[in-house]
């Protein structure tokens, strides 16, 4: 039946014409018109009622579930309304962004602003790492350590952990109002993820929200499962990639919208590396699980299946063009999705409920730390206390959680607020490294001037952490190649926060040294050398320790080739030390931003002089391109520094053109420029990229031992290529000296 408007009614003749008894018709209309409206909301209320649910599926795909944005733009600007969602990985992070109330805009602005290779990278910036933990990670390879407990040795879980991934969840369904729980979202959500112990699927419809959607992105290799009850979860697309069955469970939808962004099937020349090789299985596995998945469709559901190609699961940069191809293909099908949208004024009323309420932010009230199988509590909570009394920043609680997570003691440091008895308790999860507390370390050195000297030293160290309450760690490290030796150390710290230490270390090494002159090598040296040092100090926040103590050493030299050039025998002397080491790069071998100071005094009184060093580096950085300056000086500022002691200079990066430790003396200057133009970056996960540099180098020598004609300032430079990779820095170099050698430099591994 059609009805005519109101205002049509009122604007016709039989309602303007003028009779004795208008004002009754006037009442009569007016009661009319009542009812004709009541009975258009009526109607409209019955079609609103009669509105087919909708069901939304997003599949899984890594960085191809961008599309997924795209997809959510068409449905807004359509006015459909979902009734219940459910996703798989990358799908199960946009569902959970979704239903925690972040409009596809929102979602590209949290996309753009994500740094995704640094994301997929959990070591954080050196500066941020407790200087003990980053001084045992320059010796050694990052990221070789196996761990040594009571189950054995145990290996990494993963290349990458998921903390930097886990604190973008929290920060994307905005955890600062509360960590969002599943079961208390508006629009019911379920998201999937794998058991990797029996296999079967595990669907969240209750929980943390951010915790699903990090269990359903865990890539098998690649991620670090998620502990949850004692089953250790990975990637939902093993199991079902684009659940439509769960969907179905959520609200029973009258119409299925289904998107599929999943990777094709790799050609047979595309497979080669085991990596390619883990990837199919990976594929297959959830191609099959798929296809199960779309038979299940009914002719009324839609399908959405981006064109993808040339857009790999790990292309997170090219996150604005996916999210296009997806809006495109949602496009493509609009004429079908037309049809579910509602009015617009029913369609806000809709996504104002599904919204959370964020007009205020909880003060925290009290602050929590997880319970800790090895270490204690009382060390990480000092670090959160300033955050009482405050909404919460979660920008600062970031922070300070990565200065936690650097402590190199945890698989993961975790943050949430939670609600009890109208109290807001931020709560500290730090996981403790399930593979420790002890580990085996491991560190490598090749070092190769063409046609001159090769030197290769492999290091190995058993590593106990958590000896004491206190947090105590004891080292232990024997070394086995060119320079031979074995070495001890024991560090106390001597409060909860880490301030104060004391340590002891004792060491032995043999180390070969080439007497040079004019170029030429005259003799080879075999220097034993026993070492004892006790000290004293103090950790300056983040940016590193002073120190003061005593060290003993006992050095004897003997000939090992060639003519006699200085006396051999035995030489032991001591004396007072004390250091500096500021170290606030961004990276442990090839910086793109930051500084350091290290200076080194130590005063022999039986030996009538003392030694000082002062090393000052800096980096900055424009885009790809960064500059690196240094500024060396040493000498004696008391009587003559020996020759059993003295300084080196020679060396890649140390007055190029010449060898390592070519020149020796009683005082040193030396000042260095270096430019270097970033050409690649390492795959997703591993921190490092690739470089090519060109370094400007003058140094001068005084009180020279060797090469006593090297007179005034010697000019170097190098152009080189390399970067920072797993195995620590990777160098081919050629360094050039007008009075130098003109060397190519082979080197990789921890110096």
């Amino acid at each position: 039946m059609k009805i005519t408007p109101l205002r049509q009614r009122l604007a016709s003749p039989l309602a303007t014409t003028h009779t004795p008894a208008c004002a009754v018709r006037s009442r009569a209309w007016r009661a009319v018109a009542g009812g004709l409206a009541a009975l258009a909301l009526f109607a409209g209320a019955g079609a609103a009622a009669e509105r087919p649910r909708v069901g939304l599926v997003l599949g899984g795909g890594g960085a191809r579930g961008a599309a997924h944005i795209g997809v959510l733009e068409v449905l807004r600007e359509n006015r459909v309304q979902i009734d219940c969602i459910a996703g798989t990985s990358m799908g199960g992070l946009v569902s959970g962004a979704f239903a925690a109330g972040l409009t596809p805009e929102e979602m590209m602005t949290a996309m753009g602003r994500a740094n995704w290779r640094d994301m997929f990278n959990d070591s954080p910036a050196a500066s941020d790492v407790n200087p003990r933990a980053r001084n045992v990670s320059r010796r050694y390879l990052p990221g070789s350590e196996v761990g040594i407990g009571d189950k054995g040795a145990n290996l990494l879980p993963g290349v990458v952990g998921g903390q930097k991934i886990k604190l973008f969840f929290n920060k994307l369904v905005r955890s600062e109002y509360g960590d969002p729980q599943i079961e208390n979202l508006n629009l019911p959500t379920a998201i999937v993820a794998t058991d990797l112990v029996t296999g079967d699927k595990v669907v969240f419809r209750k929980g943390s929200l951010s915790k699903a959607m990090r269990a359903s992105m865990s890539v098998p290799g690649l991620m670090a499962p998620v502990e949850d009850g004692g089953t250790r979860l990975v990637d939902g697309g093993l199991v079902d990639n684009v659940p439509i069955d769960e969907v179905r469970k959520g609200c029973n939808p009258d119409v299925v919208i289904a998107v599929n962004v999943g990777s094709p099937l790799l050609k047979a020349n595309e497979i080669g590396s085991l990596l390619s090789v883990a990837a199919q299985m990976v594929n297959v596995l959830t191609e099959q699980n798929v296809t199960r998945s779309l038979a299940t469709l009914k002719p009324t559901d839609i399908y959405i299946k981006p064109d993808l190609e040339g857009i790999s699961a790990s292309d997170f940069e090219r996150y604005a063009e996916t999210a296009q191809r997806g809006r495109a293909a949602a496009l493509a099908v609009v004429d079908q999705l037309r049809k579910l949208g509602v009015a617009q004024p029913q369609y806000d009323q809709w996504w104002a409920g599904v919204v959370p309420d964020r007009s205020t932010r909880p003060v925290v009230d009290a602050v929590e730390v997880a319970g800790l199988a090895h270490g204690d509590s009382d060390v990480v909570s000092p670090r959160y206390q300033k955050h009482l009394g405050q909404p919460l920043d979660t920008d600062q609680v970031e922070a300070d959680v990565m200065h936690t997570f650097g402590d190199s003691q945890y698989d993961s440091v975790d943050y949430s607020l939670l609600t009890t008895r109208e109290r807001n308790i931020l709560r500290i999860t730090p996981i403790e490294k399930e593979f420790g507390p002890n580990y085996l370390r491991f560190g490598l050195e090749l070092e190769s001037v063409a046609g001159r000297t090769a030197d290769f030293n492999l290091r190995a160290a058993y590593h106990k952490t958590w000896v004491n309450s206190l947090g105590a760690e004891w080292l232990t490290a024997v070394q086995i190649g060119h320079q031979p030796g074995i070495a001890t150390e024991f560090y106390q710290p001597l409060d909860k926060e880490h301030r104060y230490f004391v340590e002891a270390a004792g060491s032995y090494r043999r180390n070969p040294i080439g007497i040079y002159q004019d170029n030429k090598e005259l003799a080879t040296y075999n220097v034993d050398e026993a070492r004892l040092d006790l000290n004293a100090g103090i950790n300056v926040g983040l940016l590193g320790p002073l120190r003061f103590g005593w060290v003993e050493r006992h050095r004897e030299a003997s000939s090992e080739t060639g003519t006699l050039a200085l006396e051999s025998g035995s030489k032991r002397f001591g004396g007072w030390q004390a250091s500096v080491f500021f170290d606030q790069f961004d990276r442990l071998y090839a910086p793109t931003e930051g500084w350091w100071v290290v200076g080194n005094y130590f005063n022999s009184p039986a030996e009538g002089y003392s030694r000082a060093e002062l090393d000052l580096r800096a980096a900055a950085h424009v885009n790809d391109l960064i500059v690196l300056g240094r500024l060396y000086g040493a000498g004696a500022p008391s009587g003559t520094i020996p020759a059993y002691d003295a300084l080196k200079m020679g060396g890649f990066l140390n007055m190029s053109g010449f060898v390592r430790g070519q020149i020796t003396g009683t005082s040193v200057a030396y000042g260095s420029v270096r430019v270097e133009k970033i050409i690649g970056e390492l795959p997703l996960g591993l921190r490092g990229d690739m470089r090519i540099g060109l370094a400007l180098e003058s140094g001068k020598v005084g009180g020279r031992f060797t090469e006593t004609n090297l007179n005034g300032w010697q000019n170097n430079f190098a152009v080189y290529i390399g970067g920072e990779t797993p195995l620590g820095p990777v160098y081919a170099a050629y360094g050039y000296a007008p009075n130098g050698m003109s060397n190519v430099f082979v080197f990789f591994g921890t110096p």
